[in-house]
């Protein structure tokens, strides 16, 4: 029953999760914009001036975690390493309602929905965090491998290369 609600809960949401270890305090580092999508939002066009870079003023803004959503991550990986993983969803949702914008949170929960052998909820997770990236290139990157995870679960090989080599060409080297 309780596994049935955080499947419902996860499909209303529809988001994603981060691929790797923990985050480092204040949040990912910046990375270049562009990529095999285009421009990032806010990139100069060719001959105009270059985007301001991380960190100065009138850059795109990238996402932070705050202690409590970084508290919440935490917690939530303990459990889902424990098979805890109805308690883990939970937890990640949470974080979720305390910075719903946040892609590294979505990309997460979307690792978990992989780990439960759901890779169509993964997917809708890993383009929940891919919407809601914009600027954040690793973000990005995290969020394009659980879609590539996804897909290639689901069997669509061919779309999960291509999402990999968007993931390869957006994460930071």
């Amino acid at each position: 029953m309780l596994r049935a609600l955080v499947l419902l809960l996860a499909l209303a949401l529809g988001g994603c999760v981060l691929r790797g270890g923990p985050l480092p305090p204040g949040g990912p580092p910046g990375a270049p914009a562009g990529g095999p999508q285009g421009p990032a939002p806010g990139a100069a066009a060719p001959g105009t001036q270059a985007p301001a870079a991380p960190g100065e003023p009138g850059a795109p803004p990238r996402p932070r975690m705050g202690p409590a959503a970084m508290a919440l991550l935490g917690q939530a990986r303990s459990q889902a390493s424990a098979g805890e993983f109805a308690a883990a969803g939970a937890t990640l949702e949470r974080a979720l309602r305390i910075e719903p914008e946040n892609p590294l949170l979505w990309a997460e929960l979307g690792r978990l929905q992989l780990s439960q052998g759901n890779p169509a909820q993964a997917e809708g997770m890993g383009r929940k965090a891919l919407a809601v990236a914009s600027g954040d290139a690793e973000a990005q990157a995290a969020a394009w491998g659980v879609i590539a995870d996804s897909l290639r679960a689901r069997g669509r090989n061919a779309e999960a290369a291509d999402a990999e080599r968007r993931a390869a060409a957006l994460a930071p080297r």
